[in-house]
């Protein structure tokens, strides 16, 4: 009987050993799982700010193009006014001479 007493006690060791690796395998595990899941929501916000971004530069983009052809337009305007003000001076340059 006092052979087995030891041995029992070694037994309740190993046994209490094994519940704590097992507990620190579990919390290591839920952490590695929680990195993981914070992982996956930097990436899923990366990509969503990606999207914004590119939305937002294709509007910039068209508003830059409209602003181009606007601008464009309004020297046009001007380059026509100069021709019909010079046409309209030759117009009195001849009617003076008559």
């Amino acid at each position: 009987m006092k052979n087995l007493i030891p041995v029992v006690l070694a037994a309740f060791v190993l046994v209490g050993c094994d519940q704590q690796k097992t507990a620190i395998d579990n919390k290591a595990d839920a952490t590695k799982t929680a990195i993981d899941n914070q992982k996956q929501a930097v990436d899923a916000a990366a990509a969503d700010a990606k999207k914004q971004t590119d939305a937002e530069a294709t509007i910039d983009k068209a508003k830059i193009e409209a602003n181009k052809v606007a601008d464009q337009a309004q020297l046009d305007a001007e380059k026509k006014k100069a021709d019909a003000k010079a046409a309209l001076e030759k117009a009195k340059l001849d009617a003076a001479q008559k």
